[in-house]
């Protein structure tokens, strides 16, 4: 074995391929073609799209466990260890077990140059591959047709909703965005595309493949109900149930969970109480996530980094029945739109703070600040999440609301040093 600990294998991974990303499929391919690997799961799923993946796959995989299915599933990225990523009955997998399929990937490429990303996937598939789930569920990284994760064939492709993310990459319109994320899809495979309105591109994929699809306000819909439940519906049955994360964009993600549980015959021998029942516990950490400190206010975090996402967190704040402010504390990097963030969430939030992240891509603190200050007043700025939990009790309030957002790092540097410097408890 080349090295004996989790954190060596990681840093030796990201010098391996000079190119952080490479799409392209034609390597990982090949390496996985070398393991030899048995069939991965009796049924797969791949999810794709630009928000919402991370809530879907959570939704699939607690509903299949809680039902009696031997479930996997594989996402990124990560927010505190890198572990999260492969998860084997919803438990992480141990540095033990990515150390020994690290060593396999890295016998099988030969001179192979993989990206991190690559690597992490291949030993995903190798570990999934072993545990001989039921199910598995594979969160597509980036794009879809070119993606290290479409190597697999799926027995169901879900596309959630698509919007202007990862630009310098898969194009500068939703169109051409969609036309990247429809390379999951599979002829004549099951397919759900779960979004208010089909990108042309889309639609196109879908009638090329043939697919077996089901689309949101067509096959299947949802009423919001005066009590915070939704009534869902399709062909064959309706069901009343509660959305079990925060937001009413949830209530789109679990009817886009609900209709690919159908269309894999999942539902069709179980009640309604069964059914909403599977749901519950249900754990996402980084969506709208309330963490308890010893912080005067409410502290809430949530990974969202476009405007969709933005959009989404407006909805849930304004939601809120609170006395004090909404601050922002807004970390983001350098290839996402922070203008365009801040004006969907500005008509929301009281106060901008800001923070900067040191890591690849990372604005600082002065980098975001001069890019947002036309549109909005930034009050405090903090170099680092150290910075602001040593200096944010001077300024919060019992009744504040305060909102960590803009990207997985963000939310993976305040969560760090929380749990360092106070009691944390998740609240779901």
């Amino acid at each position: 074995m080349r090295f004996k600990t989790l954190e060596s294998w990681l840093d030796w991974q990201q010098s391996l391929n000079p190119k952080t990303i490479e799409l392209g499929l034609d390597r990982v391919k090949q390496v996985y073609q070398n393991l030899n690997l048995t069939v991965l799961a009796d049924r797969i799923i791949t999810v794709a799209g630009t928000n919402g993946k991370g809530s879907t796959v959570a939704y699939y995989e607690s509903w299949l466990k809680n039902s009696g299915f031997k479930v996997a599933s594989y996402t990124s990225p990560h927010l505190i260890n890198y572990n999260e990523r492969i998860k084997l009955d919803l438990e992480a997998v141990s540095d033990d077990a990515l150390c020994h399929a690290f060593s396999v990937i890295d016998a099988a490429r030969g001179d192979i140059k993989l990206t991190y990303f690559e690597f992490g996937t291949l030993a995903a598939l190798y570990l999934i591959s072993r545990f001989k789930p039921d199910v598995a569920i594979l969160e597509v990284g980036l794009g879809g047709r070119l993606d290290a994760v479409n190597i697999i064939d799926a027995d169901l492709a879900h596309i959630t909703p698509i919007g202007l993310d990862h630009q310098d990459w898969l194009g500068d319109t939703v169109e051409s965005i969609a036309y990247e994320k429809a390379g999951i899809l599979r002829d004549e495979a099951l397919s759900v595309c779960n979004m208010p309105v089909l990108p042309g591109s889309l639609k196109k994929a879908l009638d090329d493949n043939n697919c077996q699809v089901a689309i949101f306000d067509r096959d299947y819909s949802f009423k919001l109900q005066g009590d915070g439940f939704i009534e869902w519906s399709n062909a064959q049955r309706t069901l009343k149930l509660k959305p079990f994360l925060l937001g009413r964009h949830q209530a789109l993600n679990i009817s886009g969970v609900l209709a690919g549980l159908s269309l894999l015959g999942f539902l069709e021998s179980r009640s309604e109480a069964e059914i909403t029942a599977a749901f519950k516990p249900l754990s996402c950490p980084g969506r709208m996530q309330k963490i308890e400190t010893k912080l005067a206010a409410q502290l809430w975090v949530d990974v969202g980094h476009n405007e969709d996402a933005a959009a989404a967190l407006a909805q849930v704040i304004s939601d809120f029945n609170h006395k004090g402010r909404v601050i922002v504390l807004l970390g983001m990097l350098s290839d996402k739109n922070p203008s365009g963030f801040v004006a969907k969430l500005q008509p929301t939030v009281d106060e901008w703070w800001v923070l900067g992240l040191d890591c690849d891509r990372g604005l600082s603190a002065e980098q975001l600040t001069e890019q947002i200050s036309p549109a909005v007043n930034v009050s405090h700025k903090f170099d680092s999440a150290e910075m602001f939990v040593e200096q944010a009790m001077l300024s919060l309030h019992n009744e504040d609301i305060i909102l960590v957002c803009g990207s997985f790092m963000t939310v993976e540097a305040m969560l760090s040093v929380i749990r360092v410097k106070s009691p944390l408890n998740i609240c779901e």
